[in-house]
């Protein structure tokens, strides 16, 4: 048994979730959120960072803030699903800016979901279990 326990916390190290936002906070609270039902994550203050963690290993799954400097959410959405090697990746949008409008632009440039700041813990851990099942993110 104890095997299997150490066999799943390295492959847990092998995928992970990637948190995309400049707001340190959030970031934080994100990422406990996740670790405490099982997931592996990582972290960027930015799209750039975001960019280079992702060339480095490609995550299950990316949230993702849209008002960011530099490189915004929406310019680092268009990037993943123009770049082959990268559009497979699910992107859930995690902002304040949510008028129908740009929330059915995001939809149709290949984001996953939305969710609105301040977010609903149990839908966002439920919708990303849907994305990325426990099971999958072990495996």
């Amino acid at each position: 048994m104890a095997f299997n326990k150490t066999h799943k916390i390295l492959t847990m190290k092998e995928s992970y979730i990637l948190i995309i936002d400049d707001s340190e906070t959030n970031n934080v609270l994100l990422e406990a959120l996740l670790e405490d039902v099982g997931y592996q994550t990582k972290t960027a203050l930015s799209a750039p960072d975001g960019w280079l963690l992702i060339h480095q290993e490609k995550p299950k799954l990316i949230l993702l803030d849209l008002l960011m400097p530099k490189v915004s959410g929406f310019q680092m959405l268009d990037r993943l699903k123009a770049n082959k090697k990268f559009a497979d990746i699910p992107v859930v949008i995690v902002s304040a800016l949510n008028e129908p409008d740009t929330i059915e632009t995001l939809m149709k440039a290949g984001a996953d979901d939305f969710f609105s700041k301040p977010i609903n813990i149990k839908t966002i851990i439920s919708r990303v279990q849907e994305l990325v099942p426990p099971e999958s993110s072990i495996s």
